[in-house]
């Protein structure tokens, strides 16, 4: 039987970021106030659909640890930790772009970079042949020395991390599917020649300065990280010839030791943050092409990290989906987006000429540095 873990703690509902503020920390000149897309619903109706899937009896719950100030060190500069624990001590503010914090968050923070640890111990150690860590806030734009969109501290960056300095691991996949480009976690990795970082995302959508085709690393690092911008309204059909055209050749011939996947799930065609139309069918695809390329280089182990997916309504479908590909579960929860209507889509179906060509173009820049991009 496969073993599955879930990071997952309650405490994680306390990093309270409503409501909605405008750049300026101003409330929005509204009778009735807006809540923050990155608000505590999102990860507390995922737990609830798990809950009432009875998909809990198919996985071993993980308790998370907070990440210790030298794990956090490895990416983040000591004055922005410090920064980020003042801001919690007297009552929030902003971590940097985008990135508020709240009474507590600070504690938070750390508890979801060791979360994301805490899933790396699990499969590393071979305690669990795969790890889901659903965990807030999420982490991938955090730069070394500032937050951005809604990311505090990178989880995925520092997990990866402790996989190399605690267990000898060298060679790290990290595999980005969230709609927004994980500027942080390319910046941490950019001339490190062990970790493959590869992101799917929406054209310059955020951070629009982050996630160009010739955004490719540098140093002995030079074409260990990928970038897959696709147009907008790109669906399943696209994002699964990323997976298999681009994504997967590179994966066998770099023969990564550990996979990581930061999954926001806010591609999806109910997102109101992004533009794109994957499916819970399309996240459990991609799912299981992550799973088929762990259990063929990498022992099966396979790290998923929770990033984005702002639809209160559809997300957690969609990270249902993801835990239902990783434990072979099927549930028979009915979708609020009808899965067969959803097929029919021509985004499902089809490759548009303008998603085809950014395909052709991500191809032609990465056969550069990967020549199974070229069979």
């Amino acid at each position: 039987m496969t073993m599955v873990g879930l990071v997952y703690s309650g405490r994680y509902l306390q990093h309270n970021t409503n409501p909605y503020r405008l750049p300026s920390g101003e409330s929005l000149p509204f009778v009735e106030q807006v809540d923050h897309p990155s608000n505590p619903r999102l990860v507390e109706r995922t737990i609830k659909l798990l809950d009432m899937s009875e998909i809990g009896q198919h996985l071993t719950m993980i308790s998370p640890y907070s990440a210790p100030e030298t794990m956090v060190t490895a990416y983040h500069t000591e004055a922005y930790i410090t920064r980020v624990e003042v801001l919690s001590e007297t009552g929030g503010g902003d971590a940097g772009q985008g990135a508020p914090v709240g009474v507590d968050s600070y504690q938070i923070a750390l508890l979801a970079a060791g979360g994301a640890m805490a899933a790396v111990d699990t499969v590393v150690s071979g305690e669990m042949q795969r790890a889901f860590a659903l965990v807030r806030p999420p982490g991938h734009h955090a730069m070394s020395d500032k937050g951005m969109g809604f990311c505090i501290f990178n989880n995925v960056v520092i997990a990866a991390r402790h996989a190399q300095r605690t267990y000898g691991i060298e060679r790290v996949m990290i595999f980005d599917w969230d709609v927004h480009h994980g500027n942080g976690t390319q910046d941490a990795f950019y001339d490190d020649p062990n970790v493959l970082f590869i992101s799917t995302h929406q054209d310059r959508l955020y951070p629009e300065e982050f996630g160009h085709l010739d955004q490719v690393g540098a140093g002995k690092g030079e074409g260990r990280t990928i970038n897959i911008p696709l147009p907008a309204g790109s669906g399943d059909a696209t994002y699964m010839a990323a997976v298999e055209e681009i994504i997967m050749p590179i994966a066998r011939q770099f023969q990564p030791e550990l996979i990581l996947i930061s999954a926001g799930q806010d591609a999806s065609a109910s997102d109101p943050l992004g533009r794109m139309c994957v499916t819970a069918e399309g996240y459990r695809r991609m799912t299981q092409a992550m799973l088929t390329l762990a259990e063929e280089l990498c022992d099966g182990r396979l790290v998923v990290v929770q990033e984005g997916g702002y639809s209160e309504i559809y997300a957690p479908y969609c990270t249902l989906a993801i835990l239902e590909s990783l434990t072979d579960y099927r549930s028979n929860l009915e979708e609020p987006v009808a899965q067969a209507r959803a097929d029919r889509w021509p985004q499902s179906q089809t490759i548009g000429l303008d998603a085809r060509a950014a395909l052709d173009a991500a191809k032609a820049q990465y056969g550069k540095y990967w020549s199974r991009l070229a069979l």
